[in-house]
């Protein structure tokens, strides 16, 4: 399905958990320049690329937000809130801080929000969560999201929670012995590399 709007399989991201994929919309949180998340259909975008909504789910939220575009602007900027609250509170856990009391609560009332949507519905021979009863509300693209940081925060994997080195991207460090620091070797572990070694060329060139 053609989206007209921004393409995140441009950006590769990281596919750890969900909530890391929401919150690596943007790759510096003071830039608001770098942020992929414009418009509501950015954020269909990115529900449809990482498989929360299908095709026909992201044509019918399309469709209701240009019926909706209030509502839909309001939605995003709620989205971007409650974004901004998880790399807060995801920041400090990585640091080993208490997370600041107001990005928490924002967080609990968009998590409030999407446990009431919740549903559980057969799946194979078992069970699974489902947000199909809400299918013409507009916010339930942020609620898998939602969800799926309070699993994060809630399990022993948050410990390896980290901060890339070269970026604001966060990603689970889970090598062997915990040494990551790089969101992507390929792209800012390199571009630290590049940077590393002009540094040292140019130290060598004003020695000389």
């Amino acid at each position: 399905m053609n989206i007209d709007a921004f393409d995140f399989s441009t950006i590769d991201l990281l596919r750890e958990r969900l909530c890391l994929d929401f919150v690596n919309t943007i790759s510096n949180h003071s830039q608001p320049g770098e942020d992929h998340l414009r418009t509501y259909a950015d954020l269909v975008s990115w529900g449809h690329y990482t498989g929360v909504i299908n095709d026909r789910e992201a044509q019918q939220l399309l469709e209701i937000a240009v019926r909706q575009p209030a509502e839909a602007a309001t939605v995003l900027h709620q989205g971007i809130a409650v974004r901004e609250a998880l790399f807060q509170i995801m920041l400090a856990i990585a640091d080993q801080e208490t997370p600041a009391a107001d990005a928490l609560a924002t967080f609990n009332h968009a998590l409030g929000q999407a446990a009431g949507h919740m549903r559980i519905v057969p799946a194979g021979d078992g069970f699974e969560w489902d947000w199909s009863d809400s299918d013409d509300d507009l916010k339930r693209i942020l609620w898998p999201a939602v969800w799926s940081a309070a699993e994060l925060i809630m399990s022993d994997d948050r410990r390896f929670l980290r901060k890339c080195g070269g970026c604001d991207w966060l990603f689970l460090d889970t090598s062997r012995n915990h040494s990551r620091r790089w969101c992507d070797m390929k792209t800012c572990g390199n571009r630290a590399k590049a940077h590393r070694h002009y540094m040292r060329t140019r130290t060598k060139h004003d020695e000389a």
